[in-house]
């Protein structure tokens, strides 16, 4: 039987999201890989995050990918970078790519080996570019972060899907289907209770695989959506 794998934040943990996926799930190629963004940023290896998920799609792995607040984040530096200009030799301040920077971007700038946002490598650019930012199967909705209920239509707030953190879920808004999300880190407590209530009409898989020092925390998590099975790597970087 088809597997279907959903894997949350990486955080540029390369070589944990390797173990996850050579160790644990060892998927097939008939298998499908659901991501929910937030790829870099904050771990040790972005460029390896990124680059070890292209040569899965290059090996034909179906893979399904959502971008999350920190590609946006990356991406809006970079585009404010490309808009500044100087006055009498003084260059106007990024200020987006100070925020961003103070939110991990940059170890991502150093695993990439450049300092100025104008050499950022083209085919990463256009790979966050082309990420989605919703699935929805027959049973589930996957997002990064979340979904705005106040609206009549969740699915129109691109910006709650990527940085909300804090919303009442009225499930008629999403043909009461469980939503998938990852953003918020939560203990491997609560990400078990919320897989095994049936009560629970959300699920987020966030263990902050770049926070292992503290207790309950510190895995990339996956759950395989047939089974609502776990398979837990701990933090290898």
């Amino acid at each position: 039987m088809r597997k279907h794998w959903v894997i949350p934040d990486i955080h540029g943990c390369a070589k944990t999201l390797r173990a996850l996926i050579e160790e644990k799930i060892k998927p097939t190629k008939h298998d499908e890989l659901y991501f929910l963004g937030d790829y870099i940023d904050r771990g040790p290896d972005s460029k390896g995050a990124v680059d070890y998920i292209m040569y899965l799609q290059e090996e034909e792995y179906n893979l399904k990918l959502l971008i999350g607040n920190h590609e946006e984040y990356c991406m809006k530096s970079i585009e404010e970078e490309l808009k500044l200009k100087s006055f009498l030799g003084i260059r106007q301040k990024n200020r987006v790519r100070e925020e961003w920077e103070n939110h991990g971007g940059d170890i991502t700038l150093r695993s990439l080996n450049i300092s100025n946002l104008k050499d950022f490598p083209a085919n990463y650019i256009q790979w966050m570019k082309n990420l989605e930012y919703f699935f929805e199967t027959e049973n589930f909705i996957m997002v990064h972060a979340g979904l705005n209920f106040r609206i009549e239509n969740p699915f129109k707030d691109k910006h709650a899907m990527l940085w909300i953190r804090d919303y009442k879920i009225k499930p008629e808004k999403i043909n009461n289907k469980k939503l998938i999300h990852g953003h918020i880190p939560v203990s491997l407590e609560f990400i078990d209770m919320c897989v095994k209530d049936k009560n629970y009409n959300f699920i987020d898989l966030d263990n902050g695989v770049y926070m292992d020092n503290r207790e309950g925390f510190g895995n990339l998590v996956a759950l395989e959506l047939n089974s609502m099975e776990l398979a837990i790597q701990q933090n290898v970087e």
